[in-house]
């Protein structure tokens, strides 16, 4: 509850400050500030020191996995901020409401971690993503901002919509609005009618959900949507907000999933090998390394998806492990690709000459995200595909996520090759010694988390 509190007030705080604070430097360090408290606050209810009790009559259910996650993604929001703040400061004349919207989506990003019925889900996923629909056209003048603010705002609507009536539906038949309803489903009670019902509305939450976390075929607002929105903003919404996706979609699903018994694992081989098969392959064909990075996180998803194929421990350590492996990549990548004004393959030539700390830090993102050894991702895709070996999963499923994950090498390497091994002098945004020295210490972190993946899950542990 901390978090969720935390986030909101702290939010009102950043919108007030615009109106104290003229210099944008003195609002980022707020913000900055803001984030570390609210870390806090989550630590300490995360062990008991302090923590506000509020009673939600079981609409709301804190446990040491939801708040280890929540840590999770207010860390990584503070890194965002510490690497992309001047970033932001660019942005628009309204630094102090980005930031605000950020403390909102952060609120709702806590609800997620912690909603115990589906009102819940509703209200978090909303208070998540309405304040995106903004930051997306926070480029005025810019038509791909526009656009791509009102393609998400659309698409969101309409999921939302397919959200509510399986909503609907799973009322209808339960009578009840807990995540719990498989132990009262009415299949179990010889009501075939109700038992249509409570599926067809668990298959609509499903669909909804692709939606959210861009998994195909419910993926094709991606590309356009972080291609028009802002360079900083799509980092974050590449990664925090994704993140919580999905931890929403586990927790809602966990003890559900069996009422769709054999049709479950069928439904979720399909949207994986779809969305790894969309996301790699158009990843492939791409040349605006923007625009590639977006079919990576289609094809980063279809790895996540594997969580909820196996409902194990393994996927619940994966799950954490792919969280932090993926945010501090994609982060640290998004970092570099914003100094840089060229977004093709060609703007990043000879980088390696011109900055070779850039080019470096990339490197290792990139292979982060490839999943090559020694690096965080690594680790994570394998929990993923370890996951389903344990849960007695086809192994057919994990030999074509591993050629997949093969493919995906293919692109994130074109970027180190045009970096190190061609002719050119691309033009780059003003670069500081404190930026530099942020990318090293991050490409040190997903080194690190590589080589002992369990200085992560031992915080979750102990």
């Amino acid at each position: 509850m901390n978090a969720i509190i935390f986030s909101a007030v702290l939010g009102v705080v950043m919108m007030f400050s615009g109106i104290i604070l003229r210099n944008k430097s003195a609002v980022t360090t707020t913000a900055i500030v803001s984030l570390l408290v609210l870390l806090l606050a989550n630590l300490c209810n995360s062990y008991s020191v302090f923590s506000i009790n509020i009673d939600t009559h079981g609409l709301l259910h804190f446990n040491k996995f939801g708040l280890f996650f929540n840590s999770i993604l207010i860390a990584a929001t503070l890194l965002f901020v510490l690497l992309s703040g001047k970033d932001i400061e660019k942005a628009g004349a309204n630094v102090s409401d980005y930031y605000a919207l950020i403390f909102f989506v952060l609120c709702g990003t806590s609800i997620l971690t912690s909603f115990n019925g589906l009102l819940m889900l509703f209200l978090g996923i909303e208070i998540m993503t309405i304040p995106l629909y903004i930051l997306t056209g926070a480029e005025k003048r810019n038509l791909k901002s526009n656009e791509a603010s009102l393609k998400y705002f659309l698409m969101g609507c309409f999921s939302t919509g397919i959200m509510l009536m399986g909503i609907a539906l799973v009322y209808g038949a339960t009578g009840s609005f807990s995540l719990n309803v498989a132990a009262s489903s009415p299949a179990s009670a010889g009501m075939p009618a109700s038992s249509f019902l409570q599926m067809a509305g668990l298959i609509l939450l499903f669909v909804s959900m692709c939606f959210k976390v861009s998994a195909a075929p419910f993926h094709f607002w991606t590309p356009d949507v972080y291609d028009g929105a802002p360079s900083v903003f799509t980092s974050f919404m590449a990664t925090i907000v994704k993140a919580a996706g999905f931890f929403a979609f586990l927790n809602l699903f966990e003890s559900n999933a069996q009422l769709l018994g054999p049709t479950w694992k069928l439904l979720m081989s399909f949207v994986i090998i779809a969305t790894l098969l969309i996301g790699n392959i158009t990843a492939v064909f791409q040349q605006s390394i923007k625009r590639m990075m977006a079919y990576s996180s289609i094809a980063q998803a279809g790895f996540m998806l594997f969580a909820l194929y196996s409902f194990n421990d393994l996927a619940k350590e994966g799950i954490l492990l792919y969280a932090v492996a993926y945010c501090l990549a994609t982060i640290g990548f998004f970092a570099v690709l914003i100094k840089v004004k060229d977004y093709t393959f060609d703007g990043f030539n000879g980088l390696a000459k011109t900055q070779p700390v850039l080019a470096f830090s990339a490197t290792v993102f990139l292979m982060s995200l490839a999943g090559i050894p020694l690096t965080a991702g690594f680790f994570a895709k394998y929990y993923m595909l370890a996951s389903v070996v344990k849960s007695g999963g086809s192994l057919w499923i994990v030999v074509v996520a591993v050629l997949f994950a093969a493919i995906s090498v293919y692109y994130y390497f074109k970027v180190i090759q045009a970096m190190y091994f061609r002719e050119g002098e691309p033009e780059t945004l003003e670069i500081t010694g404190s930026f530099k020295t942020g990318l090293v210490l991050v490409a040190a972190a997903v080194i690190l988390v590589g080589v002992l993946p369990s200085i992560v899950l031992n915080w979750f542990y102990f």
